[in-house]
């Protein structure tokens, strides 16, 4: 898959983050990923990023577009030793987004509708789907700082760990072929966020992850961040033990 390299801002990224017990998510991992452990646990999670100015590099600012888009996020160790994040869901606003996601623009998205309230650096998003119960939802406020049941030690640490992950490899409609795309940005910086209430369907579907098999981590915050995507090389792997 040949694109060019596509250019905007991050205008607000959440990451809402949970520990998960390694054994359940080696049932959800496609060969050859492994999933990166902290303090004996991997990291599965939730992004919500609302992107401004989305564009080819050498088009005007001006004729970007915005979109809403959330992924459900595992972090992993790839093939060759390196970082990553296996991506087995992708959702947008976009409906241009559904139509080349996989053919023109790495990864399968999904349309859903984005039900948005920011005030005061107060964040509420929920997404629903084709049906009418929701598929995510986040309520969080700026500020404060990592829980103490968090693995990670520090702000910096938990900043340091989702940086390394840049690459991601997403779901597509061929089960044994993960499109390859790396975020690179020009000013990474990221804040503590207060989660006070948070829902995955994905992470809560108890056939896949048992009762006590997730737990919430912590919640982190960016914006305003200059960005680009790079297509990168597909993965070719087993098939996903876990369709979503």
């Amino acid at each position: 898959m040949k694109i060019p390299v596509i250019r905007g801002v991050i205008d607000r990224r959440i990451l809402v983050n949970f520990q998960v017990d390694p054994d359940a998510l080696s049932a959800v991992l496609p060969d050859p990923l492994r999933s990166k452990l902290v303090g004996g646990v991997g990291i599965g999670g939730v992004c919500l990023i609302r992107l401004k100015g989305i564009r080819p590099r050498f088009v005007p600012t001006v004729l970007g577009i915005a979109s809403e888009n959330a992924a459900h996020r595992i972090a992993v160790v790839l093939p060759e030793g390196g970082e990553g994040v296996f991506i087995p869901r992708r959702d947008t606003s976009s409906r241009l987004n559904t139509l080349v996601g996989g053919r023109l623009f790495p990864g399968q998205h999904h349309y859903s509708e984005f039900e948005v309230e920011e005030q005061n650096d107060r964040y509420s998003v929920i997404l629903r789907g084709e049906g009418s119960e929701p598929i995510l939802a986040v309520k969080a406020r700026a500020g404060g700082a990592l829980p103490s049941s968090s693995v990670f030690k520090s702000l910096e640490e938990a900043s340091a760990f989702f940086e390394a992950g840049s690459l991601g490899y997403s779901a597509t409609q061929d089960p044994h072929v993960l499109d390859g795309l790396e975020l690179r940005t020009k000013n990474w910086h990221v804040e503590a966020l207060d989660v006070e209430e948070v829902y995955s369907s994905y992470f809560e579907d108890r056939s896949v992850f048992p009762d006590g098999t997730v737990r919430f981590d912590c919640g982190l915050l960016m914006r305003q961040i200059d960005h680009e995507w790079h297509a990168r090389e597909p993965l070719y792997c087993g098939e996903s033990r876990r369709a979503v």
